[in-house]
């Protein structure tokens, strides 16, 4: 496993109780730095300033896989772009996430469910990078453990919207209150997909938090 040019990075601010996060991505790299562009917060979509010294939570996505570690900005560097520059463990020191790891966010968003021909129209109850719950309202012909082709709607704040296709497999189909739900899993997400759903789940915690400091 290995962090390529070209890789993208969420960035959080680490002893802190702020819960920006930023995205940027990899330039170039040379022995223990790493050297990214000019990050962007991810709800204001500006920008960002980091300090030398910052200490930050990184996150990227590679080969399937989900990976952390500890980084600081050690610094800038202008050279055809302006630069970043971050420092980096050795790679046999990040952690890989697990699935279950994934911020889940309770949000409903449109999800079309294609099996065998058929199409179906749902309404997702929550969602992560690694799968998501979806009330079935109509009778369907797949079932528990079968694979299936997902279009999930991603509509962010400033008013973009991103479609994510993918494969899936239906983990569980069950009864709450009523209803029936199908728990979903992702299985065969790309990088830059699994990055636009992390992008939404973060997005949706901060406007749910910025609501309940209203209400206080």
């Amino acid at each position: 496993m290995e962090l390529k040019i070209g890789t993208m990075l969420m960035l959080e601010p680490m002893y802190t109780e702020s819960m920006e996060k930023f995205r940027c991505k990899v330039v170039e790299k040379e022995n223990d730095i790493i050297y990214v562009d000019y990050p962007i917060n991810d709800f204001t979509k500006k920008t960002a300033f980091l300090l030398d010294g910052t200490q930050l939570h990184a996150v990227f996505y590679t080969e399937g896989n989900s990976y952390s570690f500890t980084t600081k900005v050690m610094g800038r560097k202008n050279d055809r772009i302006p630069m970043v520059m971050l420092s980096s463990p050795p790679a046999n020191e990040f952690t890989k996430i697990q699935r279950r790891e994934f911020v889940r966010i309770e949000t409903a968003i449109d999800v079309a469910i294609e099996y065998q021909g058929s199409c179906y129209q749902f309404i997702a109850q929550d969602i992560s990078a690694g799968g998501l719950s979806v009330r079935l309202t109509e009778l369907v012909k797949f079932k528990e453990s079968d694979t299936v082709q997902l279009t999930i709607v991603l509509p962010f704040v400033n008013g973009e919207i991103k479609y994510v296709q993918t494969d899936a497999r239906i983990v569980r189909i069950f009864k709450e209150n009523e209803r029936t739900i199908a728990s979903i899993q992702l299985t065969d997400t790309d990088d830059v997909d699994k990055q636009q759903i992390v992008r939404l789940c973060f997005e949706r915690q901060l406007l749910q938090r910025k609501k309940e400091l209203n209400e206080l």
